[in-house]
């Protein structure tokens, strides 16, 4: 039988957001009905495309939006990209309780955030019945600012772990050791690409929305999900590869521009 769920989708840009960040969401696309019925897919068998579900995707802003405005503003994404958002955060369909997934990609974590943004980030993590709540990087500090992190383990990027240990003393820090990790409702991981392990591990997890098979043929499409949840060498050898490459930099010549 064909699947008739309708998994909802909010990602959230708070600001000039990681475009890697963001794009994790394309995972989640790629185990939805819409992509996999498409022309290209036939090769697929039909009863494995018929169990994905349909897939909705929001693009939220925290300022006022019409979309039928001609002069409706872009959100700034790194790359010199900009992306139409769909919806701003008072439109009735992204409320909270709406939602089954509200994605956090990473903003600048020097970044402050008015109380009607953090209102509606809390609001979402208030209903974990309904709504799972996943940060991409730093988009921590957007869940720690709307006081997501209190009594939770939670992840971050690695290279700032001691910042944000300071910043939200009362969560429990495992980014060192974990590429992502879930506590509850939120679900949380290290910096950029990390976001695809956290979807992949967040699709498998229980076929909560998406069935096992559908899960692992888009994670093995996307190539994604194959990392372990633990990283596979220390903080300090992290830190210490890190550190030579600044070290090689500085040996580094300039390239002189050959003159015609």
């Amino acid at each position: 039988m064909a699947s008739t769920n309708v998994v909802k989708i909010g990602v959230f840009v708070p600001g000039e957001v990681q475009l890697l960040d963001m794009a994790c969401v394309d995972v989640f696309h790629m185990m939805s009905k819409e992509y996999l019925g498409l022309e290209s897919m036939d090769m697929l068998p039909r009863h494995l495309r018929e169990l994905a579900p349909s897939v909705s995707i929001a693009y939220i802003t925290s300022k006022a939006y019409s979309p039928a405005s001609p002069s409706r503003e872009l959100l700034p994404v790194t790359s010199s990209l900009r992306i139409a958002p769909t919806h701003d955060i008072s439109h009735p369909d992204v409320q909270p309780g709406e939602l089954d997934v509200l994605l956090i990609p990473g903003p600048d974590p020097s970044g402050s955030w008015d109380e009607d943004v953090l209102g509606f980030v809390r609001g979402h993590a208030g209903r974990a019945e309904t709504t799972d709540v996943l940060s991409v990087c730093t988009g921590i500090f957007v869940c720690g600012a709307a006081g997501l992190l209190h009594g939770k383990t939670v992840c971050g990027p690695r290279g700032v772990q001691d910042v944000l240990k300071k910043k939200y003393p009362s969560a429990r820090w495992v980014g060192e050791k974990y590429r992502w990790y879930q506590d509850g409702n939120i679900w949380t991981c290290g910096g950029i690409t990390n976001g695809n392990d956290l979807v992949a591990a967040y699709a498998r997890a229980k076929g909560k929305h998406f069935p096992g098979p559908v899960a692992e043929l888009a994670c093995n499409m996307a190539d994604v999900g194959d990392r372990g949840q633990y990283y596979g060498e220390g903080p300090k050898m992290y830190l210490a590869g890190l550190l030579w490459q600044v070290v090689k930099a500085w040996f580094v010549k300039p390239i002189k521009a050959k003159t015609s």
